[in-house]
């Protein structure tokens, strides 16, 4: 970085950071909501799965939630250990949370985060049955390599190396959800895997938020964020309706 760069200027360039010293302020915040917002996440979806394992309807679908619930614990720390450095609890925090706490089925909170900790909306919302479990997983996994594609190029280059680590990993858990909906399909549930689909479309969308353009601007500038909310919104909706489609679903 030039000596008479400033460090926002640095950013707003295109530059990157490397480690937490002389990180400004209101990025240093940024980046440990977005950190956060990954972890609790990974570790709310991993505790809502990790109960549904065993209604898997043979040994290659239990293997599967099984793996998804172990690789989503470990792409969980793989951030955690970045947040650590700096300055968050590593060894408190998974127990400091209430992972499995999860709402009535009936309630509809929008994008608004849980009292406890800072996992996207859809994750305080119950899983019921393995039908169930196999559609949110087929549309949040679409969700997540949405996001992913766009929290790659952040200008935290640790937290962006592990981030590129991390997509592959959760698009195969996305392979996984659609080689289990098309054989939920062939099992004649597809009326079930429909009714899902109607439950969880307007909650994953929400993951997306809304975001004023102020504070995306904002974020782009830190180079925290390519994307917008909208766009990356429209962008799920498109994939995540060709995979309905390649059901014999209807988009909701």
């Amino acid at each position: 970085m030039a000596e008479d760069m400033t460090i926002e200027s640095y950013l707003a360039a295109g530059g990157v950071l490397t480690n937490p010293v002389n990180v400004p302020p209101r990025y240093r915040a940024e980046l440990m909501k977005l950190m956060a917002t990954f972890v609790d996440s990974e570790l709310a979806g991993a505790a809502g799965f990790a109960d549904i394992i065993n209604q898997g309807p043979g040994i290659k679908e239990r293997i599967a939630a099984a793996k998804i619930v172990l690789e989503k614990t470990d792409n969980a720390d793989r951030v955690l250990r970045i947040m650590g450095e700096f300055g968050a609890n590593t060894q408190r925090y998974a127990n400091h949370h209430p992972w499995t706490a999860r709402l009535d089925r009936s309630a509809d909170i929008g994008a608004s985060r849980s009292e406890h900790d800072m996992r996207l909306a859809v994750f305080n919302y119950p899983i019921e049955g393995w039908v169930d479990a196999v559609m949110m997983n087929l549309l949040m996994s679409r969700a997540v390599i949405v996001q992913l594609a766009d929290f790659s190029m952040i200008s935290y280059q640790p937290l962006a190396e592990a981030f590129r680590t991390i997509a592959p990993i959760e698009t195969r858990h996305g392979e996984l959800a659609l080689e289990g909906a098309v054989k939920l399909v062939e099992l004649g549930q597809a009326d079930a895997l429909q009714a899902s689909a109607n439950y969880w479309w307007p909650r994953v969308a929400a993951s997306f938020g809304t975001g004023s353009t102020e504070r995306t601007e904002a974020l782009r500038a830190m180079g925290l964020r390519r994307t917008g909310n909208a766009e990356m919104r429209t962008r799920w909706e498109a994939e995540a309706g060709n995979l309905l489609d390649s059901l014999g679903l209807k988009r909701p």
